[in-house]
């Protein structure tokens, strides 16, 4: 690999060529060969800029295969993004997308030895601008040229990640060779109506000969096969399946997948092709009947109601090549253990990799994926319009057999941009992508995959006369609250479903000591300002500080209470929109991930450390909830269950002082069905204080995990005590165990072991105590912490340890 002559690259790069890894990117190539440091550290992203604007050609050669084949194509399951293919000094092609994969028959232009391909890449920028200049700018959230090349959206920065614009062969290439037929399409279409599951296979063959072909498939015993004449190149196999174990999501059954397995055969009955796939038998359906709230959007999978338990996914790394199988099943790990069932595969992103789904698939966790537009109008004209068309219609295809997909969306806020955006006058007139969301896509899913539904954006009410983010209809956003207002306000939105909302924290310390070298580190330090993407992102968390909690009086009370207030939002949200089960049937929180390290609104951060928000999320997400909820006047304990089991409880709800004193005290009796949510309100002694700067209500049914907590004024209020405990550490099979016992009530009190080694990390985070109970706290590190530092300030943190510290 190597940069194109003639550019304004550094003198290092200048003429070098660079052994170049495939699949991969210029940027990881350069970082392997020691030309550029890491673009993820400090503000070396902007030294960087530059090579997202050279262009950039790789080169190698190869002898032609063994073996007598009829045909030999060239495939390319991903170019990104402006290529042109070359073969033996022949232009075999130029390519302009980055979501497609390409085949092309080079069979002629081959020789026995010495074949010398080249592909060379244009500036992703040159070519965007260029397109921009020749069709009129269109608006859009950020001032790069993004919408205008079918590339990743966020390689030109977000509110999250950094600029860093790529190039390369960033999925496999290689040389197929075939002769007589071959499969060119697999497309299973897998419905189950009662007990019986049916499986339509379409295929389309590619011929090199016209004779007689035979598909056969096969599925969970059952068995069919066609007979394809001279010239006919398309088949249709019908396989029904008799009681088969269906496919659930995670908390509803076994994720049950079967193999389906297609063949093409000769006229003599060799085997010329076969394609395999593990599906699953289930049945999807959204309801968006009116009623008298607005419209819902309610899943039903094999018929039972499931509420959303959602996240955003974005891509995991700026560069795909690093994000491996075992690297997903980790973030998968993670996201099953915060009690998550669905991820949304947002729009700006890309179409993830089959590892992806397929783990998606083994583990019963829903996909919902975006088409990719995010943010922005989109052009219409050419060559665009045809792009979009063969991307999403080789995308659909693709992921057709994976029974986690349960839902295409046409983009991401870019209905809801063109209603409230300002866009209207400055587009004055041109396309803006509804042409795509509102009748190409839709038109491509009623053909190649109608078995699942189709909603035109998020958020989407439904139908185009309806504000496209009316809560009381559809899907909704709601980002008033991180960007304008308190998250209380949470409270005051009834929707149906919440399809992104979300709260800012910084990433674990450890991730920001690897990323960042100022000195001092301080929440506007040089590298945290770079590493804060979000407009006015610093003031926004300090002003949601103010709102709730006590002044930090440094950067580790600072970095402890914004973390601590991130998980607090979110935990208010989820908490509200669950309590309103039935009503609304879904949340899902921005985000779970993120691509590099940076303060955002993920739960799990760019290290793949875990933030207090992923412990929020556990909790809030669990099958059962119990929580304290506003109602009219007065209080209520709801009770939520998400289990296919009936829940019946005693649960006591105690007023107490801070310092434990007992005020009041009731005992409740829950009943609660499967799949629903139960509201009991609180008698007035209990939810009335004498002190509001001194009492709290907890409610729980004998099991402290499951408890619920209600505080009468904000922590900065309170008249907290000053915290004191005692604290144990002792060893256990790869890790120590940390025993708090509380002296004083302790608010959620939390442990940072990564503080003193990056690889430490700990079961249990934002756990309250009121005098005298304990809890204990595993943590595992590469080798045991000091005991002294594991249990004291900044390691060990609670809301009020902010009031001095007693001695033990």
């Amino acid at each position: 690999m190597r940069a194109v002559p003639d550019q304004q690259v550094p003198p290092e790069v200048d003429g070098a060529t660079v052994p170049a890894t495939v699949p991969g990117c210029v940027h990881t190539d350069l970082l392997a060969a020691g030309l550029i440091p890491d673009p993820y550290l400090d503000d070396n992203e902007t030294a960087l800029a530059w090579i997202g604007r050279t262009d950039w050609a790789y080169e190698t050669t190869f002898d032609r295969p063994a073996g007598e084949h009829t045909r030999l194509d060239l495939v390319c399951a991903g170019l990104d993004t402006v290529a042109t293919i070359t073969l033996n000094g022949v232009e075999v092609a130029r390519t302009e997308n980055m979501h497609r994969g390409y085949r092309f028959d080079v069979t002629a232009l081959l020789r026995a030895e010495d074949n010398n391909l080249a592909v060379r890449f244009d500036s992703a920028y040159r070519y965007a601008e260029a397109q921009r200049d020749r069709l009129g700018d269109r608006p859009n959230a950020y001032p790069e040229p993004f919408q205008f090349i079918r590339k990743m959206a966020c390689n030109f920065g977000w509110d999250w990640g950094p600029t860093l614009v790529t190039a390369g062969i960033w999925q496999e290439i290689a040389l197929h060779g075939w002769s007589v037929a071959r499969l060119a399409v697999v497309r299973p279409a897998v419905t189950v109506d009662g007990d019986t599951g049916r499986v339509q296979v379409h295929v389309d063959v590619e011929r090199a000969a016209d004779r007689p072909l035979t598909v056969r498939a096969q599925v969970a015993g059952e068995h069919a096969e066609v007979t394809l004449p001279a010239r006919r190149s398309s088949a249709l196999l019908t396989l029904t399946v008799h009681r088969p174990e269906l496919w659930w999501p995670r908390g509803h059954g076994a994720p049950h997948r079967h193999e389906l397995t297609v063949t093409l055969h000769d006229s003599d009955g060799g085997t010329l092709d076969e394609w395999h796939r593990r599906i699953g038998f289930r049945s999807v359906r959204l309801d968006t009947t009116p009623d008298e709230h607005g419209a819902p959007f309610a899943w039903y999978v094999n018929e039972v109601p499931v509420f959303v338990r959602g996240v955003n996914w974005i891509p995991d790394d700026v560069f795909p090549n690093r994000v491996t199988r075992q690297r997903l099943a980790h973030r998968f790990d993670q996201a099953e253990a915060a009690n998550i069932n669905l991820l949304r595969v947002w729009g700006g992103g890309r179409y993830e990799s089959a590892d992806f789904y397929d783990l998606a698939d083994e583990r019963g966790l829903l996909v919902q994926q975006d088409f990719l537009f995010a943010c922005a109008a989109y052009p219409e004209e050419e060559p665009f319009a045809t792009e979009v068309a063969a991307e999403a219609s080789e995308q659909v295809i693709r992921l057709a057999p994976h029974p986690s997909l349960v839902l295409w969306t046409g983009n991401n806020e870019n209905i809801w941009g063109w209603h409230d955006w300002d866009w209207q006058a400055p587009l004055a007139g041109r396309s803006w992508g509804r042409g795509y969301y509102l009748e190409l896509l839709p038109r491509i899913i009623a053909t190649l995959d109608p078995t699942r539904p189709y909603w035109p954006g998020s958020p989407w009410s439904g139908r185009e006369e309806i504000h496209p983010n009316h809560p009381a209809y559809g899907t909704t956003h709601i980002w008033d609250v991180w960007n304008t207002d308190d998250y209380v306000t949470y409270r005051e939105y009834l929707p149906r479903f919440v399809a992104e909302f979300g709260y800012q924290g910084p990433p674990a310390y450890a991730t920001l000591r690897r990323a960042l070298s100022d000195e001092p580190l301080t929440h506007d330090s040089p590298g945290m300002a770079h590493h804060q993407k979000a407009a006015d992102g610093d003031r926004k968390l300090r002003r949601g500080l103010e709102a709730h909690l006590p002044e930090p009086r440094d950067f580790d009370d600072w970095h402890w209470l914004t973390q601590l207030n991130q998980a607090r939002a979110i935990a208010l949200g989820v908490e509200h929109f669950r309590s309103h089960r039935g009503r609304c049937m879904g949340a899902i929180v921005w985000q779970l991930n993120d691509c590099w390290p940076v303060t955002s609104w993920s739960a799990v951060d760019g290290d793949g450390r875990r933030k207090p928000l992923w412990y929020a999320l556990r909790r809030v997400y669990a099958d059962r909830l119990l929580t304290v909820q506003p109602r009219g006047s007065g209080l209520a304990l709801v009770a939520v269950n998400d289990s296919g089991q009936p829940w019946r409880a005693s649960a006591i709800a105690s007023r107490l002082t801070l310092t434990g004193e007992p005020k009041a005290k009731s005992t409740l009796e829950l009943e609660v069905p499967a799949y629903s949510a139960v509201t009991v309100a609180l008698p007035d002694e209990l939810a009335q204080p004498d002190d509001a700067r001194n009492e709290l209500l907890v409610a729980e049914t004998g099991d402290r995990t499951d408890r619920a907590w209600w505080f009468f004024a904000e922590d900065r209020d309170l008249t907290w005590p000053a915290a004191a405990f005692d604290a144990t550490v002792e060893p256990t099979e790869g890790g120590q165990r940390v025993r708090v016992t509380a002296r004083t009530i302790l608010r959620d009190v939390t442990l940072y072991p990564d503080r003193l080694d990056p690889s430490a990390e700990v079961d249990a985070a934002l756990v309250t105590l009121l005098p005298g109970e304990s809890a204990t706290f595993t943590v595992r590190a590469d080798a045991p912490l000091d005991a002294a530092a594991l249990t004291s300030r900044p390691v060990l943190r609670c809301v009020n340890d902010l009031q001095g510290r007693a001695p033990f």
